[in-house]
C-alpha cells in the first residue's frame, strides 16, 4: 500500500492518492478544483498534478472517492473522472444533505436527490478493493449526515481517510453547525475510528496548522488518543459536546460554503450554461445564520 498525498494550498486540503503500486491501481480521495470566489473563475492546475503523478506511474484509477459534501471547497471529481476514468463513491447519506440544501437553494424538480450523480454509494461496512487492498467503509455522521472514512487495509498496514470527523492533534475536530450536524453524533463516530489499532494511519481532509507548524497530511491513532485538544482519552461526551457547541458558536461560515456545497452536492458537476453560454452559481441571502 502507497498513499500520496497533495496539499491544495488554498483551502489547506489533503487530496489523497491510494494505491496498491504492484497491480497499479490507485483511488484518488477528495480531489479539489481550484476556485477564484473574487473573480467566479475556475481552473484545474492543482487536481491536474495529481493527475500527472498517477500518469507518471502508469496506475489504473479505479475509484474517485468523496468522504462527505465538502463545504469548503469545490470538488474536482468529474474533472479527474472525465480525464482518467474510475467510479464516483460517496457515502449513500448524501441523499439527505440533497434534499437540505434542495430547499435551502429553492433548485427545481430536475435536481435529483436519490444521488444518483455518483457511481458507487457506500454504507457501514460496504467492502471495496484496490488490487490486494481492502477498503471497509465506516459511518461517521456528525460533521454533516453523509460523511464516511475509508479503512485501508493490506498485508502490511492499515489506514484511514477521516475526512473532516478528526483534525490533526492540536487542531482538534470539525465543527458541527451545519444542517444535518450534531456535536454528539460526532462525539460517537471518532470513538469508533480511536478504536482502530493505534498504529493505524490517520489520513487527515484539512490540516490547519497553529503557529511554527508546517502542514502535515497524517497522524497516528495512538497520537490522537494521546494529544487530540478535542477528544483525546479521557474528555467524555458530554464535555466534548458542551465545547463543540461552544466552539461552533463563535465560527464564521467557511469562505467557500455558497458555491462549494451546490456543485458538490451534484457530484461536482457544475451548472449548466445558460441560453448565452455562461454557468451561474446561485447565492441564497440570509439562508444560512
Amino acid at each position: 500500500m502507497q498513499v500520496h498525498s497533495f496539499l491544495h494550498d488554498d483551502t489547506e486540503t489533503y487530496t489523497h492518492v491510494l494505491a496498491d503500486a504492484k497491480q497499479k491501481l490507485c483511488a484518488i480521495i477528495d480531489p479539489v478544483l481550484d476556485f477564484d470566489p473574487k473573480a467566479g473563475s475556475t481552473a484545474t492546475d492543482s487536481v491536474d498534478e495529481v493527475i500527472e503523478f498517477v500518469r507518471e506511474q502508469e496506475w489504473e484509477l479505479v475509484y474517485i472517492i468523496e468522504t462527505h459534501a465538502h463545504a469548503d471547497h469545490l470538488s474536482a471529481a468529474i474533472h479527474v473522472k472525465v480525464t482518467l476514468g474510475g467510479k464516483l463513491v460517496i457515502g449513500k447519506y448524501i441523499t439527505e444533505v440533497q434534499k437540505i440544501f434542495k430547499q435551502i437553494y429553492n433548485f427545481d424538480t430536475s435536481f435529483r436527490t436519490d444521488a444518483s450523480q455518483f457511481d458507487i454509494l457506500t454504507d457501514e461496512e460496504t467492502v471495496l478493493t484496490l488490487g490486494d487492498i481492502k477498503i471497509t467503509v465506516m459511518h461517521v455522521p456528525g460533521h454533516t449526515p453523509a460523511d464516511m472514512a475509508y479503512v485501508a487495509t493490506d498485508n502490511e498496514k492499515q489506514a484511514v481517510f477521516t475526512g473532516d470527523t478528526i483534525f490533526a492533534p492540536d487542531v482538534g475536530t470539525a465543527r458541527c453547525d451545519f444542517p444535518g450536524g450534531d456535536a454528539a453524533t460526532l462525539y460517537h463516530s471518532i470513538q469508533k475510528l480511536l478504536a482502530l489499532d493505534e498504529d493505524t494511519m490517520m489520513y487527515l481532509c484539512h490540516d490547519y496548522p497553529s503557529q511554527g507548524r508546517k502542514h502535515c497530511p497524517s497522524t497516528t491513532v495512538a497520537a490522537q488518543r494521546q494529544g487530540n485538544i478535542h477528544v483525546k482519552d479521557g474528555i467524555n461526551e458530554a464535555e466534548f459536546v458542551q465545547m463543540r457547541e461552544r466552539r461552533d458558536a463563535t465560527l464564521e461560515m467557511p469562505r467557500l460554503i455558497i458555491p462549494s456545497v451546490q456543485v458538490n452536492i451534484d457530484a461536482g458537476h457544475l451548472p449548466e450554461p445558460e441560453d448565452n453560454g455562461v454557468r451561474y452559481l446561485k447565492v441564497p441571502l440570509n439562508a444560512l445564520s
